[in-house]
């Protein structure tokens, strides 16, 4: 969102894309009572910011309308691919990530950091990301979010696992950076221009 939120009325996507949930559960409070709303004479429902940013702070949630960086965390226990997909991340617009080594701290770093996509490693050891995977599509407030499978097993059984869990794909190790571009609509920094003299 470009224009300063805080000014008029929100729609639900508005109210969405600052809490970073689908428009439905921001429908869903609105109708419960928990997030105050208004209603047009055409029976849509709209939002005071300074309602929408009571809610947030009443439930712990940050609002999103500084970032318009796509937030990624990496949840893989091979250091070296994080340290890898880190790296490479920088070289791509518009992109912030964290990494967690383990489930324990993707649990964490997913609080703090509320990251729209998570590039999910299957197999780890403790919670493996089957398991992580269902519990945050379970989760209201984790379910739409992006959940991006990483494995270097991908066998039929495993991807039919993930993908039936709740993941969008499943991509083979080592990573193919073009595809993982192209699955998450993502573009490579453009070269600085070199003026000439």
């Amino acid at each position: 969102m470009k224009e300063d939120v805080s000014k008029k009325l929100l729609t639900p996507n508005d109210v969405a894309e600052l809490l970073l949930v689908s428009p439905t559960t921001v429908r869903f409070w609105a109708h419960k009572g928990a997030l105050k709303a208004l209603t047009t004479p055409g029976g849509h429902r709209r939002f005071n910011y300074e309602d929408v940013e009571a809610f947030a702070n009443s439930r712990g949630m940050d609002l999103q309308r500084d970032s318009d960086k796509t937030r990624i965390l990496i949840v893989d226990d091979e250091e070296v691919l994080g340290e890898f997909l880190v790296e490479f991340f920088k070289s791509v617009e518009g992109v912030e990530t964290e990494v967690a080594n383990y489930s324990f701290e993707a649990g964490l770093k997913y609080k703090s950091f509320k990251p729209q996509i998570v590039l999910l490693d299957i197999m780890m050891p403790g919670l493996n990301g089957f398991q992580v995977c269902k519990m945050m599509k379970a989760d209201p407030l984790s379910k739409d979010v992006r959940i991006i499978a990483m494995t270097g097993y991908p066998s039929n059984e495993n991807v039919e696992k993930i993908l039936s869990a709740g993941a969008e794909a499943c991509l083979q190790k080592p990573i193919d950076t073009t595809q993982l571009l192209d699955l998450l609509d993502l573009k490579l920094k453009q070269p600085p221009n070199v003026a000439s003299a």
